[in-house]
């Protein structure tokens, strides 16, 4: 059975000494093929393509201090030796393109040189079996230039604390996307703890839904803030608000003009697409976008190129998207309103963001947390008494709390109990008064629709005459809520606002267009 030994070239250990000088120096991968007691056959000696000279220097000397060992060079290329995922690619790519003959031959990866993410990255390609060897670790000897090498068994305690560094930082990314919010809803966590996954490996679209006052601009920053971090994005974060976009007004906006584009572009203007290179480019409530504007957008991100408006000169924006909306945009594909390849180019993350009727659990560190934020801007110590905070969370976990703005509703609530509380203390009358206003506020948003419909201007007369009664009666409330309601979505919220709370995964709209389409409806005609 023959001995194969695999390495990376020590940038600095293996350089030591010089002239004859170097041959009382302990060089780590000179030394690992001089131990008696494991004779190695053959090493294949890993370089970086700027290093070929100095690779082939100590490949010289192996066969010089050891001559029964044969010396293979393999060049690979890196911008970044520290960075994780290069580093593991370059490792990945050497393993899976060598020949391994395991039934002659054993392996042995010497892991002394090379950066810290190279150690770490061979010991996972070897405990995956990507690599089918045992690892070596060598060090200088109190006597000689050769040293000691030590085996190591793979269940290595000795990196059990680089192991819970990288988890550390991977805990901390996840508080950091979270605001530092214990939340505790399990799905809520799980789809963060993808999101931080996505974030760091892929610069892919990503499309956040969810209904409005989720969270979802804040969770976009935080994506930013966590890519600018580890030096992923070198640009701003630039956010745009879709649904405040109209006409010509849109297209300058997102993709600039030049002078005389349109009436009143008195001088040249840049686009936010513009201002976003090297960045992020977060477009909220995307499906309010024209489909001209959308056009453009999809070949801005493939391309990473646009024209502003009445230019014929190319301009060059290299952004990473994520978009967001309360819409169901696979809806508005069917209706004509959105671009069905545009969505498929933005779907590849998608994440819905739940409602916070939706996370009970969360509800009390939430409250918390917007406490913590209130202390900071007025500079004292806010909280509650004891009876008034679970009065106010008795309240707000009780099926009544519909929390149709979400975090904008709680938010609200906060800093109108705090305004009012005296000394910093909240009590049971402030937190009356705001059950009573939160109350009031969700109840006109529910109320009756008082407006007559028109059956007969929607459906044919042969449909009329099987309506029962009841169905008709029913059918004219949902019509009414339909045409009062901004969105599907937001009419499925209203319709649907206490049976919504009892399903694990609300989807509103997808309801109440099932209930239309039994009538042969659909919401855009309704309105």
């Amino acid at each position: 059975m023959k001995n194969v030994g695999i390495g990376i070239l020590g940038s600095r250990l293996d350089r030591r000494g010089k002239g004859q000088n170097r041959w009382n120096k302990w060089r780590p991968t000179l030394g690992v093929v001089q131990q008696p007691e494991l004779p190695l056959h053959r090493f294949e000696l890993l370089h970086e393509t700027q290093e070929l000279s100095f690779a082939t220097r100590v490949a010289e000397d192996i066969q010089c201090a050891s001559p029964g060992t044969e010396v293979i060079l393999h060049e690979y290329s890196l911008s970044n030796p520290w960075d994780f995922e290069e580093m593991y690619g370059a490792l990945l790519d050497f393993a899976e393109g060598y020949r391994f003959a395991e039934a002659d031959e054993s392996y042995y990866v010497h892991i002394t040189t090379g950066t810290h993410v190279a150690q770490i990255c061979w010991y996972l390609l070897c405990e995956a079996n990507y690599i089918p060897a045992k690892l070596l670790q060598s060090s200088p000897g109190k006597e000689g230039a050769a040293g000691s090498v030590n085996v190591i068994d793979l269940d290595l305690s000795k990196y059990d604390k680089i192991a819970s560094r990288f988890d550390r930082q991977y805990r901390d990314n996840l508080s950091f996307l979270k605001s530092g919010i214990e939340t505790r809803n399990k799905k809520f966590n799980q789809m963060i703890e993808q999101m931080e996954v996505v974030a760091v490996r892929s610069s892919a679209p990503m499309l956040i839904t969810g209904p409005t006052g989720a969270g979802k601009s804040q969770l976009a920053q935080r994506l930013y803030q966590l890519k600018h971090q580890r030096g992923q994005v070198r640009g701003e974060f630039v956010s745009v608000n879709c649904a405040t976009l109209r006409g010509d007004a849109a297209m300058s906006m997102l993709f600039g003009h030049v002078k005389g584009a349109f009436t009143g572009a008195q001088s040249e203007r840049a686009g936010m697409l513009a201002k976003a290179d090297g960045g992020v480019l977060f477009l909220d409530e995307i499906g309010e976008l024209g489909l001209d504007e959308q056009a453009m957008l999809l070949h801005a991100i493939e391309e990473k190129s646009f024209y502003p408006m009445g230019s014929d000169r190319v301009s060059q924006s290299d952004f990473q998207l994520i978009a967001g909306t309360n819409r169901d945009l696979a809806a508005a594909v069917l209706e004509g309103r959105f671009r069905e390849d545009l969505l498929a180019r933005i779907n590849l993350w998608r994440y819905r963001l739940p409602g916070l009727a939706e996370r009970s659990e969360d509800l009390a560190p939430n409250i918390d947390y917007e406490l913590q934020q209130l202390e900071k801007e007025k500079g004292h110590k806010v909280s509650f008494n004891a009876d008034a905070r679970k009065h106010y969370l008795d309240f707000a976990l009780s099926p009544s709390s519909t929390w149709q703005n979400n975090f904008r509703d709680l938010n609200a609530s906060m800093v109108r109990m705090a305004t009012l509380a005296e000394g910093g203390r909240i009590r049971s009358a402030q937190v009356d008064e705001e059950i009573e206003r939160l109350q009031e506020q969700w109840q006109g948003a529910l109320r009756p629709v008082q407006s007559k419909v028109d059956l007969n201007a929607l459906l044919d007369a042969e449909r009329m005459t099987t309506l029962d009664d009841f169905d008709r009666q029913q059918l004219e409330y949902v019509v009414g809520v339909c045409r009062e309601s901004r969105s599907l979505a937001d009419a499925g919220r209203r319709l649907f606002d206490k049976s919504r709370l009892q399903k694990q995964s609300t989807n509103d709209g997808h309801r109440l267009r099932q209930y239309l389409a039994k009538f042969g409806l659909k919401f855009s005609d309704l309105n």
